[in-house]
């Protein structure tokens, strides 16, 4: 599977690049959207790469390391990698596998995001009020 075989056109404008995901990835289609992400960028300015997860209906393991492999590949190029139209599930699998911070989504940090339904946090008894 290549880069443009993952669900959509990629765009190139001035201001970043787009593209989404629609297709089931496997662990060996990783690598290829990798390399074709960094031959997409090498050479280029800074700017921001959007991937559109909104067609991906069954999230697993699998979109998420392709997911946080991409936004190494753009980091490794001096772009962002972010993330539009990632649905509640996709969401509570970045979450449950602790890359929240690290899979941002467009329009939010993961700092104004709410917390999930039925989690606190938990302070130490020893830690005092506030602090």
């Amino acid at each position: 599977m290549s880069f443009a075989a993952t669900g959509g056109p990629i765009r190139v404008a001035a201001s970043g690049i787009s593209f989404a995901v629609h297709a089931a990835l496997t662990r060996a289609d990783i690598p290829v959207l990798c390399a074709d992400l960094a031959e997409l960028l090498r050479g280029r300015g800074p700017g921001i790469v959007s991937c559109d997860v909104g067609g991906v209906h069954r999230p697993d393991v699998v979109t998420v390391e392709a997911l946080a492999r991409l936004r190494l590949t753009a980091r490794r190029h001096g772009w962002q990698l972010i993330v539009r139209g990632a649905g509640p599930g996709l969401l509570r699998l970045v979450g449950l596998l602790g890359l929240t911070d690290a899979l941002p989504e467009s329009g939010g940090q993961t700092e104004q995001r709410e917390e999930t339904a039925g989690v606190e946090e938990v302070g130490d008894g020893r830690d005092p009020p506030g602090g």
